[in-house]
């Protein structure tokens, strides 16, 4: 026991394990660069499904086989997952106080997320291959 009473230590000594890791500021970034992203990629998938709506089905496979098309398609689909996977790990991270039920909550969303991203990339590989 210390001979100074609890509000006497020093501050580094209560700070100890308890500071920054030093990740927080890019991933800050990251967040909001692929939340840029998202802008201008949401933009442009509007404008496709707009074009998509009224045309036949083998039309709107053209349209979603183009090049430029499917790339960019590939682009919205990783970023978004890449930027919910940022976002729910913020959330896990503030309000989530047990430690074994945080690691399997987050490892479970960026399992669900890789799954679902490639295969949101399949499907638009099958349709810009012809496969």
């Amino acid at each position: 026991m210390s001979a100074y009473p609890k509000e006497y230590r020093n501050p580094l000594k209560k700070a100890r394990g308890l500071g920054s890791a030093q990740h927080g500021v890019s991933h800050w970034w990251v967040q909001r660069v692929t939340a840029v992203a998202l802008v201008g990629l949401g933009i442009w998938l509007v404008a496709l499904v707009l074009r998509v709506l009224h045309a036949d089905y083998a039309a709107a496979r053209e349209l979603v086989a183009r090049p430029w098309n499917a790339v960019l398609l590939i682009a919205f689909v990783v970023t978004a997952f890449w930027h919910a996977v940022l976002g729910l790990q913020v959330v896990i991270e503030d309000y989530v106080h047990t430690r074994w039920k945080e690691a399997t909550l987050l490892m479970a969303i960026k399992f669900i997320a890789v799954l679902a991203t490639l295969a949101g990339v399949l499907a638009v590989l099958r349709i810009a291959l012809g496969a």
